[in-house]
């Protein structure tokens, strides 16, 4: 804003990087012979920011450098974009409107503050502006402490700053970004605001993640200036994804003003967003939705891909939609607050993730320990992988027509998996991890009896989820099941083609593929040697 110090910081910056350092109005003046006020009454504010743009391009398309650049220029979409292709650090200089009054005293020069009170236009270009600054990667909030102590504040949180990696679901005009890397709840409006169809929202958690991250996500949003029309809770865990509780979601959004611009963030783990994310398939034919994971689960596989619903009781998610969310936000340190037994049916997906693209596995064996302990780093890299594995997975198979391979892969492990977590009657008993980590085991056992893979497979599966503290054979979760009772579960998946069970199967990691040609005999005889009933 005027009056935040841009210039005087900047140059101090410069001094501090050995860089040299622009100030954009100034070249703008220098190029056109002229100073702003004229170009501004000669030709108008377009011609002003068209120059503007094509001038910051060209300093930014240049060696390294400070750039203070005019108020209006970020706020400009063409020429904020062309900043952000740039792959410049930016930074919002942000001060209160006290601080600004004081220091823009004497300006009368300056187009804005000709003939006008300068209070009503502060207000009006932070009104106009804030919004789009709240895109800046770094914001530095100003006071009236000397430049030299804010100088070395903007360097300190530069040099803090982790962009975040992206990762693109290249679908047509339906693709998105998945964004993974630490502190992104607080720059969420920032991040999400720029895909919106309008600036308000609803948002849906569930009863133990919003205490922990809904002000965070809510100060990120509200920077931006993104309305929230209504939060909205639901009781954690599977049990949430019925239509009952849908039903609720679908009257509160309704009753909360939403219209077709309204975007659901769903702000939790997977239940939230398939939850979250089918009624946003539903309500109105189809709102704008935004996937927050806060799990490991999540972020490394629901919140990709854009499969969302709820459970029948003949199986888990047999009612749902396929509905892309507009960017996926995974902040990976919201992993941080998971309990234990959450980040480790997490690793799960991990894992099956790793069997499907092959050096992943060989990173699991040899970091998966470390993931599953919590280490950032290692979280960062599985999350991160994961993401670009589903991602091009998804490109290639949206909706899972593919006769043979394709998405269908990504259930390695959950015609066995989600058979236990039905039939276990997603009490929480048995996670939805636990239960694909087991079933990891029994699709690489099945493989080896078919023939398909070595023997020393399943044992080399099975030992590594157990040193990663997961239930890993049957006989580690804690109840029985009949065989029969698996059976009819795994012949009502979605999965399925003309009536025969589908599975997916390996022939080692990076090699795997689905098949229908799997005797059901040989699938019981597995599941009772397994210590089924």
């Amino acid at each position: 804003m005027p009056g935040a110090g841009k210039t005087a910081i900047g140059r101090r910056l410069a001094a501090r990087l050995g860089l040299p350092f622009r100030d954009a109005d100034a070249e703008i003046e220098q190029a056109a012979g002229m100073p702003i006020t004229e170009i501004f009454a000669r030709y108008g504010e377009p011609h002003f920011r068209d120059g503007e743009r094509r001038v910051i391009t060209r300093l930014l398309a240049g060696p390294p450098l400070v750039l203070a650049t005019g108020g209006g220029a970020f706020a400009d979409p063409l020429t904020r974009s062309a900043i952000q292709a740039s792959g410049a650090a930016t930074v919002w200089l942000k001060c209160d409107l006290p601080i600004l009054l004081r220091r823009v005293a004497g300006r009368e020069h300056r187009p804005m503050f000709l003939n006008a009170d300068p209070v009503q236009v502060l207000q009006r270009l932070m009104t106009a502006r804030h919004p789009f600054y709240a895109e800046a990667e770094v914001t530095v909030t100003c006071t009236d402490e000397s430049p030299e102590t804010t100088t070395r504040r903007v360097q300190d949180a530069l040099d803090a700053s982790v962009p975040p990696r992206r990762l693109p679901v290249g679908l047509g005009d339906r693709g998105y970004e998945v964004l993974v890397g630490p502190g992104l709840l607080a720059r969420a409006g920032g991040l999400i605001g720029p895909v919106l169809p309008a600036r308000r929202v609803v948002i849906v958690t569930d009863e133990s993640v919003g205490p922990i991250h809904l002000p965070t996500l809510r100060a990120g949003l509200a920077a931006a200036d993104i309305a929230i029309l209504a939060e909205i809770a639901v009781p954690p865990g599977e049990a949430s994804k019925d239509f009952s509780r849908l039903h609720g979601l679908l009257e509160a959004m309704l009753g909360a003003g939403v219209d077709r611009r309204t975007a659901v963030v769903a702000l939790g783990g997977g239940v939230v967003g398939d939850l979250a994310g089918f009624a946003a398939a539903v309500a109105m034919r189809g709102l704008p939705f935004v996937q927050v994971p806060t799990t490991l689960l999540a972020q490394v596989d629901s919140s990709v891909g854009g499969k969302t619903g709820v459970n029948l009781k003949a199986g888990k998610n047999l009612a749902g939609a396929f509905h892309q969310p507009r960017i996926v936000l995974a902040d990976t340190d919201t992993l941080a607050t998971l309990p234990a037994r959450e980040l480790r049916a997490g690793y799960a997906e991990v894992a099956k993730h790793g069997l499907l693209q092959g050096p992943l596995w060989e990173w699991c064996e040899a970091h998966g320990a470390r993931a599953v302990a919590g280490e950032a780093d290692a979280l960062t890299h599985a999350v991160l992988e994961s993401c670009r594995l589903k991602a091009a997975v998804v490109a290639a198979d949206e909706r899972e027509e593919s006769a043979e391979g394709g998405r269908a892969l990504l259930n390695l492990g959950h015609t066995f998996g989600h058979a236990i977590e039905a039939e276990a009657g997603f009490d929480g008993s048995v996670l939805h991890g636990e239960a694909v980590g087991v079933g990891l085991g029994l699709a690489a056992a099945l493989s080896a009896r078919l023939g398909h893979c070595s023997q020393e497979w399943p044992s080399r599966v099975i030992a590594h989820l157990a040193a990663c503290g997961l239930p890993a054979r049957m006989a580690d979760l804690p109840r029985g099941f009949s065989v029969d009772a698996l059976l009819g579960r795994m012949a009502k998946d979605k999965k399925n083609r003309d009536g025969r069970m589908r599975f997916v199967l390996m022939r080692a990691p990076g090699d795997c593929f689905t098949s229908s040609e799997v005797p059901a005999e040989e699938v019981a005889r597995l599941l009772r040697d397994e210590g089924a009933t």
